[in-house]
């Protein structure tokens, strides 16, 4: 369950990585066999990606595997589908029948390994013209998807667009992006990578600004980068302060027959108090979740 911060990426056949990235503080890791990989290292990368899968962890274990077009996608979630995965991200989604259609072979994969049906995650990642033009399709398949990611590299040069370090550009795709997975009951998506893996302080720009759009958390390709990440997608200090002000003092008007009041020079009514709410409920889902 959400909210989901940090999403790491490491190269599946890379050893040395992989064995560090589950230490990085990311709430999830992402093994990669599909960009990171070259393709004649794509099948015995495999067999490395299930063992690190099986090691002790706390944050969770999902895989990119290759897209649906391509001959590796079925040999990938064939190889990785088992215990120790709990997600597995297919990059390149263009339509809802992809979507099914893995859906169906991670289905029979969790049958076939003994494993609860749907207990699995998939998240698509939308980074082509026609995967972002097909979001309402894709978000309301009636698949297993619980939330969706945003890729702008690929979405930059499908689109023959500049990828800009304000990302101005990408505000169309991300404001589609939040209001499919609304309008699907999804979870809010997650955002695209920052690929300057020194500019730290564009990564935390990058980050608010996504943030700000409705996204829950945001992919990493560089371990410094999580800790801003998790950050910027945590509620602060003050913000809880004054979310349990808004609460209490709501609940305090409710009794005596107000649904609507002044907190601090803010006008306060039910949107503003769920949403305070929802603040709170994020915090403490953080706070568990570190808390092992």
């Amino acid at each position: 369950m959400g909210p989901y911060r940090s999403f790491l990426f490491a190269p599946g056949n890379h050893p040395r990585k992989v064995e560090k990235v589950f230490d990085a503080g990311s709430d999830a890791v992402i093994l990669d066999l599909e960009d990171a990989v070259a393709n004649d290292e794509k099948i015995a990368t495999r067999a490395v990606i299930v063992e690190a899968l099986q090691r002790p962890r706390r944050n969770l274990g999902y895989v990119r595997i290759n897209s649906f077009e391509t001959e590796f996608c079925f040999g990938d979630l064939e190889a990785v589908v088992g215990k120790g995965l709990d997600g597995i991200v297919l990059p390149m989604a263009e339509n809802g029948a992809q979507l099914l259609a893995v859906d169906w072979m991670i289905g029979n994969l969790e049958r076939k390994q003994g494993l609860e049906t749907g207990s699995i995650d998939l998240i698509p990642i939308l980074e082509t013209g026609k995967g972002i033009a097909a979001l309402p399709e894709i978000a309301g398949c009636g698949s297993r998807v619980r939330r969706m990611a945003f890729g702008a590299g690929d979405y930059s040069l499908d689109m023959n667009m500049e990828w800009s370090l304000n990302e101005v550009e990408l505000d169309d795709a991300r404001s589609r992006m939040v209001l499919a997975s609304r309008a699907a009951g999804l979870e809010p998506p997650l955002d695209t990578v920052w690929i300057h893996i020194k500019d730290l302080d564009g990564m935390r720009q990058s980050s608010e600004r996504a943030q700000r759009m409705g996204f829950q958390g945001k992919m990493c390709i560089y371990p410094p980068q999580v800790a801003i990440v998790n950050e910027v997608y945590s509620p602060g200090a003050a913000e809880i302060e004054h979310a349990e002000r808004v609460v209490a003092a709501f609940a305090e008007a409710e009794k005596a027959g107000s649904s609507s009041i002044q907190l601090d020079g803010y006008f306060i009514d039910y949107p503003i108090v769920y949403k305070a709410q929802r603040l709170l409920d994020a915090a403490k889902i953080i706070r568990d979740r570190e808390a092992g």
